[in-house]
């Protein structure tokens, strides 16, 4: 399980592993409209099965060594408050290490996934788990977007069905990474 970062912490949060218990906590993220279809799930299920959809997927990445979304825990309330995480990623049968991101709408606008982010870029390029990174993006997911430039992405290319959605793909490679630190 090289690429969770369970254990690791920024200045604000705590990685850990998604537990089952965590789904309560979860659910609301499925009450926002479009969240379905920026995810690539299935928007006509009820935000109980697109969370069980969802954990049943990162379940599946934990034990099959995909990478996966850590939950985020802010270490001064315990609460917990988005996933983020590295994701093996199969783009046009290439496979890519991607980072993933999503924060509770309650906890939007604080910096928490460009924070949770940055942490999973440098892991993975200090750790040397890939020679570039990726953060797909719904084409009109634009605060994910906004999060992927601040990680010093820049746009790669438009798929135009990906997972049947249109996603913009940003990237950063190592060199890139280097010349920044």
């Amino acid at each position: 399980m090289k690429y969770l970062l369970e254990g690791e912490e920024t200045e604000r949060l705590k990685f850990r592993l998604l537990e089952e218990g965590d789904f309560r906590d979860w659910t609301p993220l499925f009450r926002i409209e479009n969240v379905a279809e920026f995810l690539a799930l299935d928007s006509s299920l009820s935000e109980n099965e697109l969370c069980a959809l969802w954990f049943e997927k990162i379940f599946h990445r934990y034990e099959n060594d995909l990478g996966g979304m850590n939950v985020l825990i802010d270490k001064q309330t315990g609460r917990l408050v988005g996933q983020c995480g590295l994701l093996v990623q199969s783009v046009e049968e290439v496979q890519r290490l991607e980072i993933g991101y999503s924060i509770l709408p309650e906890f939007w606008g604080i910096g928490y996934a460009s924070e949770a982010a940055q942490k999973c870029k440098d892991y993975a390029f200090s750790n040397d788990l890939a020679d570039s990174l990726i953060s797909m993006v719904h084409v009109v997911n634009i605060r994910s977007e906004k999060v992927a430039r601040k990680n010093g992405m820049s746009l790669e290319r438009t798929l135009e069905n990906y997972k049947g959605t249109r996603a913009n793909i940003f990237s950063i490679n190592k060199n890139e990474w280097l010349a920044r630190e």
